[in-house]
């Protein structure tokens, strides 16, 4: 079951965010920043739900929590509203720069959104291109991430396991591709995006057709553990609990 809440934050960071990640790689997102003729800091501010802003540059993309430094900013009423911009492409109500939310809403987000979304979700034709299936499961992974931290904080079944977690960091990754912290404190979980150099405990994948098969179900868990292929060390009960978690982010995001 899914609470409209924990979709909310699983929408803003886990999928949103994940457009940081897609500006950072994809050629594509990258052309569409090309055409900005300035910075533009887009706010989501969702009532008894999430708030984050996401500075657009010709640089890349920058999510930050809160609504300071904003240019322009939409507000919806609930989570389900948040979550129809997500699910349906129905937006918020423009509440500064409306004029500048709409245009950049309406064009360069669009494009980004969809071009995340075909990465996300992808056809298996698409998954025939190598480069592109390689990008594909690396967002694919940024957005689990994301995701873990935002259900950890919100979603009621997430959040159990959430109290039963100690402090520290857990380093996820795929060898040699890409690495997340999922920091713990205080049984609050944070997302950062980069490598720690002092983990607690460490889950890694070997390679990026493993981490594939594992976001996709196609693979047993227990098969490539027993084969050595899936790394864990460390406090193994943090890495038990964010495989919890990882259940719920499947029941969210599958």
């Amino acid at each position: 079951m899914k609470e409209a809440k924990a979709m909310a934050y699983a929408n803003m960071y886990g999928v949103l965010a994940t457009l940081e990640n897609l500006c950072e790689i994809d050629d594509e997102a990258k052309a569409v920043l090309s055409t900005l003729k300035r910075p533009v800091s887009l706010c989501f501010d969702v009532s008894n739900g999430p708030c984050c802003t996401f500075n657009f540059t010709k640089d890349g993309c920058k999510m930050t929590e809160g609504s300071t430094g904003c240019t322009c900013k939409m507000n919806f009423a609930s989570p389900e509203k948040f979550n129809a911009l997500i699910d349906e492409s129905k937006p918020g109500m423009p509440v500064k720069g409306v004029a500048q939310v709409l245009a950049f809403l309406l064009g360069p987000f669009t494009k980004l959104t969809d071009r995340l979304t075909k990465l996300l979700m992808p056809s298996e034709e698409d998954l025939k291109n190598r480069a592109f299936f390689e990008e594909s499961t690396i967002l694919t992974f940024y957005t689990i991430a994301g995701a873990i931290s935002a259900l950890a904080n919100s979603d009621s079944i997430s959040m159990f396991t959430a109290q039963n977690t100690v402090d520290g960091s857990v380093l996820m990754g795929i060898k040699d591709i890409c690495h997340a912290t999922i920091s713990v404190r205080d049984h609050h979980f944070k997302t950062i995006k980069e490598k720690t150099e002092n983990p607690r405990a460490v889950m890694e994948f070997s390679d990026i057709d493993l981490a594939y098969g594992l976001f996709t179900g196609t693979v047993s868990t227990i098969a490539e553990l027993c084969k050595g292929n899936i790394y864990m060390s460390g406090m193994i009960s943090m890495v038990d609990n964010l495989n919890r978690i990882l259940d719920r982010v499947s029941v969210y995001l599958g």
